[in-house]
């Protein structure tokens, strides 16, 4: 399995439009974050975990154009998939099915009807709309036939639940507060644990950088990678110094190889 980090920043992204914070004007690349998103390629298949306003830049960057054979979508907020439009070219390999719980799919189409309607215009994406729920596995196909599982779990994003998602032994988690005790079942025997962590106060939707600590410790996988993070976090390269053994501050263009 190997999962590339193609962004690693909160929704404003850093550096942050107008800042002149150390963060924002630090000349350390780890310190520059686009939105969060990651691509997780396993036996064959290759599938994105949301789709945000920088995915265009972030797969030019990754300068690796392949299919995409699903794109998973922890929740409906416009950082995690304001670039579903941008599908655009994976879709001439395969239509690129997204997959969301019922609330998120039903705002989705609220707000990119052109993408969902029954007979689409030339030159939109066919990005099919596959509802999952808490809890139930489904499987993702690549055209070559193989096929992975995935299990969603519930998170709590705030008030708001939203969706994290196991692929083998490997979990995605951003935007999460807390989560019910049940989705902790889900987490056990992690060899990478990908988790929010947005900065070092407190905030009243998202984990600061003391209780993402505390869940990469309950947790307990073997390596903990923290994302979603803001240019409050502080410096890459004095935060991740600090940090415990096995547990980092990701960023963007990290591949981690299990």
């Amino acid at each position: 399995m190997k999962i590339t980090i193609l962004g690693s920043g909160t929704s404003t992204g850093v550096p942050q439009v107008g800042c002149t914070c150390p963060v924002c004007t630090s000349r350390d690349p780890r310190d520059n974050r686009l939105r969060c998103s990651g691509l997780v390629e396993v036996d064959g298949v290759r599938i994105l975990i949301d789709c945000g306003p920088d995915f265009r830049e972030q797969m030019i960057r990754l300068n690796d154009f392949k299919p995409i054979d699903a794109v998973l979508v922890s929740h409906e907020h416009y950082d995690h998939v304001g670039g579903l439009d941008d599908l655009r070219p994976y879709c001439q390999f395969r239509d690129v099915p997204v997959y969301a719980e019922g609330y998120t799919a039903d705002r989705l189409r609220t707000r990119i009807p052109y993408c969902f309607t029954e007979h689409l215009y030339p030159g939109v994406p066919h990005i099919p709309l596959e509802t999952v729920q808490d809890g139930v596995p489904f499987t993702v196909s690549s055209l070559g036939g193989n096929t992975v599982e995935v299990v969603p779990f519930r998170v709590m994003h705030g008030k708001l639940p939203i969706l994290g998602f196991r692929i083998g032994r490997m979990a995605w988690i951003t935007d999460m507060l807390t989560m019910p005790e049940s989705s902790y079942e889900v987490l056990k025997g992690l060899d990478c644990l990908v988790m929010n962590a947005l900065r070092i106060e407190p905030h009243w939707t998202h984990q600061s950088l003391s209780e993402a600590l505390e869940q990469a410790a309950r947790i307990g996988a073997r390596q903990t990678w923290f994302i979603h993070m803001s240019h409050q976090m502080g410096l890459h390269a004095e935060v991740d110094a600090m940090l415990p053994e096995g547990i980092h501050l990701a960023y963007d263009g990290l591949c981690v190889t299990l």
